[in-house]
């Protein structure tokens, strides 16, 4: 088997460079996926995250080490196992993040990452149907981005009562400016999910210089010297060599990306060594730099409907069943968070550093079965969290997941920025018209008061877990634990590169999968540039 172009991952950028780099019809493609096709029906429909996270079949369930910050918990870290990666399985939320993120990015060296060099690259991913900055917004994009269609009573009140507290209305918060309150943006097209897979590698499948392969796990990458020349796979059972005449790209994602570089001998060298990996080349950086979104889940209980009771005998499940058949609306349309909130925690600071995700459902916890009472959650994370955790692999093996060390909550401006989303969820519950309908604070609960910041942090530690969103492990930039330069060539090697979310410096403000998607459109101008 040899290929121009090998992209290990079929995920949110790896379907885009498979779109892209095959579309000339120049170059020979071929697309590795871990995972399967994405034919099981719950991954289109948009309540399917629920059937999706946590099922073997879709999701890699991978858990992380016990980690302090979190009172010596352990949590769940889903990531998509099927075509479209984590964009299969993820909540639908479009949030391209803020200008100031990637401008950062720019100033830590890495030429060409700055908005206004990625904000065109958003517009030409998209297609958004609506109302917005057509300067800003893309129209004729293979990505279906649109305005929910679904609508909670409580979430209408909660955008009231948030602008009543003086935060003000934004229903474009991916245009030109992100702060304020809004109903979600989706990535959805008539009712059904839009996953990358669905917008880039779908249309590009037939394509005779298009290979995709499912069901074919990377066991190593393959060398002479140090220039990269394809790599070993697992295919329907058998080992099969791979070579690449160009380039490998890597976009499994911020936790297999890293872990394929080190089994395959480029990462921290005592590391590797000490299990008994051969050190092509030594870059510290890889596996390190870990980021991620950690949400605390407030919740109220209600006198409003929520979705906890509107699904609790199979009468009522059948009619949502039968609306979305017949309209593609109704509940079973609905993302995994209604409504948000782009909010400051401090009126001296310039942009806003925490983010809600209003859900008109609860749970004691993500993944297990709603109250069955009527309550919403104001789920709250920090933007720009300081606390970064890393990866260990546990051997040589690619069949064994790494080590996960999150480390959250570990600076006191974590602490501090996170105790201060849930005062804020707080001061908004207090007032009309929400005041009409909670009946309870449920979680964190009345014995918590406001003025007791270490029973609201300790609260957090308790309960807070991720929003699905690693980031960093292989990080883009100049100094030593750079992994990629700005070209996203792997430093150290040649043939390689890593298109994926593990890239990011610095993770962006907001939910990953656009960032993603705009990284993969990135990639591959980057990759047919260097082509020719």
């Amino acid at each position: 088997m040899e290929f121009d172009f090998i992209i290990v991952g079929a995920g949110s950028a790896g379907c885009v460079l498979a779109n892209r780099l095959s579309a000339s019809g120049k170059y020979t493609v071929a697309v590795l996926e871990a995972g399967g096709k994405d034919t099981y029906p719950w991954i289109h429909i948009p309540v399917g995250y629920f059937k999706t996270m946590g099922n073997p079949k879709t999701d890699w369930s991978y858990e992380t080490e016990p980690d302090p910050g979190l009172n010596g918990r352990a949590i769940k870290w889903p990531r998509g196992k099927v075509l479209g990666g984590s964009s299969s399985i993820n909540g639908l939320l479009y949030v391209r993040g803020q200008a100031e993120d990637y401008d950062a990015w720019r100033q830590l060296g890495n030429a060409g990452w700055s908005w206004e060099d990625v904000g065109p690259l958003f517009k030409r991913s998209e297609s958004f149907s609506g109302n917005g900055d057509d300067d800003i917004r893309g129209r004729e994009g293979p990505l279906s981005v649109s305005d929910t269609t679904v609508t909670r009573e409580i979430v209408d009140k909660w955008l009231e009562a948030a602008q009543a507290a003086g935060y003000k209305s934004n229903p474009d918060y991916n245009g030109a400016d992100q702060e304020g309150v809004a109903l979600f943006q989706l990535t959805t097209r008539n009712g059904r999910r839009c996953s990358s897979a669905v917008a880039y590698l779908n249309p590009a499948k037939s394509r005779e210089n298009l290979t995709v392969m499912t069901h074919c796990p990377v066991e190593r990458l393959t060398f002479e010297g140090k220039h990269v020349t394809g790599l070993i796979a697992n295919y329907k059972g058998k080992q099969v060599t791979m070579k690449a005449r160009r380039e490998v790209i890597l976009s499994a994602g911020a936790l297999a990306s890293p872990q394929i570089l080190m089994v395959s001998g480029v990462g921290p060298g005592d590391h590797l060594r000490d299990h008994g990996i051969e050190v092509i080349h030594e870059s510290e950086g890889v596996g390190q730099n870990l980021q991620d979104h950690l949400q605390a889940r407030p919740v109220y209980k209600c006198t409003t409907s929520t979705i906890n009771t509107e699904v609790n005998n199979i009468f009522k499940q059948a009619m949502i069943a039968m609306q979305y058949a017949a309209t593609r609306g109704g509940p079973m349309a609905m993302a995994a968070s209604l409504g948000t909130g782009f909010l400051k925690t401090r009126e001296d600071l310039e942009v806003p550093d925490i983010q809600f995700h209003i859900q008109p459902f609860s749970t004691d916890k993500m993944g297990t079965e709603a109250h069955s009472f009527d309550a919403f959650t104001a789920s709250v994370l920090q933007l720009r969290p300081e606390s970064a955790g890393h990866l260990e692999l546990r051997s040589a093996d690619m069949r064994d997941y790494p080590k996960i060390y999150p480390n959250y909550l570990a600076t006191k401006t974590d602490c501090d920025t996170l105790v201060e989303g849930i005062r804020i969820a707080r001061r908004i519950s207090r007032i009309a018209p929400l005041t009409d309908v909670i009946t309870e604070e449920h979680a964190p609960g009345a014995h918590i008061k406001d003025d007791d910041y270490d029973a609201i942090l300790n609260w957090a530690r308790d309960h807070s877990t991720t929003i699905y969103h690693p980031t960093g492990t292989c990080k883009m930039g100049q100094d030593k634990m750079a992994v990629v330069d700005e070209r996203l060539k792997v430093r150290g090697v040649k043939g390689l590169r890593v298109a994926d979310a593990s890239i990011m410096p610095i993770i962006v403000s907001g939910n990953t999968n656009a960032p993603s998607i705009m990284i993969g459109e990135k990639a591959s101008d980057l990759i047919l540039e260097d082509a020719t």
